[in-house]
């Protein structure tokens, strides 16, 4: 078995992606996984096929999106509003709360196969995190943790300050991942006003842009591309 792990990632970049087309996405390509362990259960070493890894970067349309254990509560615009903002809102099965993904926001998904990697979904949550806190480092900024929150925060040590910057929440069976992370780097930080931010009363939100003045959203994407190959020992393909 040992020589059917890899870290090799098919990289896909869908900027303009709605919403629901990449959750759809992402479900066929999770489900190909799944559907190839549940096989390889079957059949002996020699004929079992390696899984495959994807990490699809996304830019999408306004659009508000609640885990499986948030409440709606936090979704502070009715659907006529909703419809007026032309803002889609989608109750999906990610861990966390409601948060927001739009025009200037990278949008990741991993859709990895855990047991090509390790089978720990805390560890494979820090190096998501760490992934955007390297990111940022690139930029000038001290990102980190806030202990019993996921997600990657600007002066998480001081309440009074603490703003995030990239909010993660993920689906994982069977060892498969799927969602991942919202990391704001030109994104109007308005759309934040009309949610509870991923159920924290709290704390703010912030972006990349509005911490260090403009950025190229191109060049962003690359530097994280080359931070997640780094954290993860990916090969992209």
């Amino acid at each position: 078995m040992e020589t059917l792990v890899t870290h090799k990632v098919e990289f896909r970049d869908l900027p303009g992606i709605r919403y629901k087309n990449a959750w759809d996405l992402q479900t066929e390509l999770f489900g190909s996984i799944v559907a190839t362990k549940m096989k390889n259960r079957n059949l002996p070493p020699e004929e079992q096929e390696p899984t495959n890894n994807y990490l699809l970067f996304c830019e999408h349309a306004p659009v508000y999106t609640l885990g499986k254990s948030g409440f709606v509560e936090n979704l502070l615009l009715n659907n006529a509003a909703l419809k007026e903002k032309d803002i889609d809102f989608f109750h999906i099965n990610r861990g966390g709360d409601i948060t927001y993904h739009g025009p200037g926001q990278l949008t990741g998904y991993p859709i990895f196969d855990l047991e090509n990697f390790y089978t720990d979904i805390g560890r494979y949550l820090r190096n998501m995190e760490e992934a955007i806190i390297l990111t940022i480092a690139e930029y000038g900024l001290k990102g980190g943790r806030i202990k019993g929150l996921t997600g990657v925060w600007l002066d998480g040590d001081d309440p009074q300050k603490a703003r995030k910057i990239c909010a993660i929440g993920v689906h994982a069976s069977r060892w498969v991942t799927m969602h991942g992370f919202g990391f704001n780097i030109k994104t109007d930080l308005q759309y934040f006003d009309h949610i509870v931010p991923c159920g924290i009363k709290d704390k703010g939100v912030t972006s990349l842009e509005q911490e260090i003045g403009p950025v190229s959203m191109e060049e962003v994407k690359q530097v994280v591309k080359s931070k997640f190959a780094e954290v993860f020992g990916l090969e992209y393909v």
